[in-house]
């Protein structure tokens, strides 16, 4: 590799494979298959991955009002996504699935290495219960009042008119989207990231050159706050990846989410010997990964993801470009 040719690595966020992919999706991988040729033309050893996210409650749910398995609904949404991304020229160098084996593999690699380092943590907690389904109801199955701006009819882990985060137990006046029925409270033992113990890292990597200021800005927000412990499981039934040790729970989708375009990414290098998968995320990497994604996602990928990978990558140790990212502004 010449002195002026960079090493990049390239993703668009997930597209997530309960429905399909409409225009305000397709922006964003039209402006990063723009980048990406550009940065390509100048010479840069540069690589596209992404994946559909195929994992979480509303994947289950959705198959099951199909009549199908939800291995068999993400199959024919991928077929469908890259049918519609084939049609746009959108030329990713690999496109994979979160529900894989490799996903899997590098998930719990991260978990355990954060659990051996003390990052994780259980304790019992009350959660809003379906009495109807007999199920627990996840984040974006129960609707109410935001508890802080009083917004109507907001999803039950973030309000989208004032950005405020809580806990779904926290929403005023709840109902279950799955059946309409007044949730009730029901006790389980849940694992958690803690997120507090990166507040330090965070602080400096926000300021290394990384993010946009606006983006700075909301993040200094969040860590003036204090950074909360993070809810990284899930009861059955739920489909995606069992906690390792832990029978009957599942890791939360967006544990395993970010996750996945590092499994992209090995699929990829697996088929291309040429290129090396721990060359791009071990320690002291001259890697520059850019993650192409909408506003909304901005708290999983600006604090628990460069968090979650530190100690599987040295993250805080690497130079600033590491962890590179651009917004789509969406």
């Amino acid at each position: 590799m010449s002195a002026k040719q960079r090493k990049m690595l390239v993703t668009s966020a997930l597209p997530y494979a309960n429905g399909s992919i409409h225009i305000g999706h397709m922006v964003e991988y039209i402006q990063t298959d723009i980048w990406v040729r550009f940065q390509k033309m100048q010479g840069h050893r540069v690589h596209y991955v992404c994946a559909d996210d195929a994992h979480g409650t509303p994947i289950m749910l959705h198959a099951e009002k199909m009549g199908v398995t939800p291995e068999v609904l993400i199959e024919q949404m991928s077929q469908e996504h890259q049918k519609d991304f084939a049609d746009f020229n959108i030329a990713f160098d690999n496109y994979y699935s979160t529900h894989s084996a490799e996903n899997r593999v590098l998930a719990h690699d991260i978990y355990l290495k954060n659990q051996q380092a003390g990052h994780i943590t259980t304790r019992t907690i009350s959660q809003a219960f379906d009495p109807e389904k007999q199920m627990f109801l996840p984040d974006r199955f129960i609707k109410g009042q935001c508890p802080k701006c009083k917004t109507e009819d907001q999803y039950g882990d973030n309000c989208e008119a004032c950005g405020a985060t809580y806990a779904p137990t926290d929403l005023l006046n709840p109902c279950s989207v799955v059946s309409g029925a007044t949730p009730t409270k029901k006790e389980s033992l849940h694992y958690f990231f803690q997120l507090g113990h990166f507040s330090d890292m965070l602080e400096k990597w926000i300021h290394s050159g990384a993010l946009q200021k606006e983006v700075q800005h909301k993040l200094k927000e969040w860590l003036t706050e204090g950074l909360q412990d993070w809810d990284i499981s899930r009861d059955a039934p739920y489909f995606g990846f069992e906690i390792p040790d832990a029978p009957g729970k599942y890791f939360y989708v967006w544990l395993d989410a970010p996750v996945g375009y590092m499994a992209s990414f090995k699929q990829l290098c697996d088929r291309s010997p040429e290129i090396n998968f721990d060359n791009y995320w071990q320690a002291g990497s001259d890697t520059e990964l850019y993650h192409f994604i909408g506003k909304d996602i901005v708290y999983f990928h600006t604090l628990f993801w460069p968090a979650m990978l530190t100690d599987r990558c040295r993250l805080s140790k690497t130079n600033g470009r590491i962890c590179t990212w651009f917004f789509d502004g969406q």
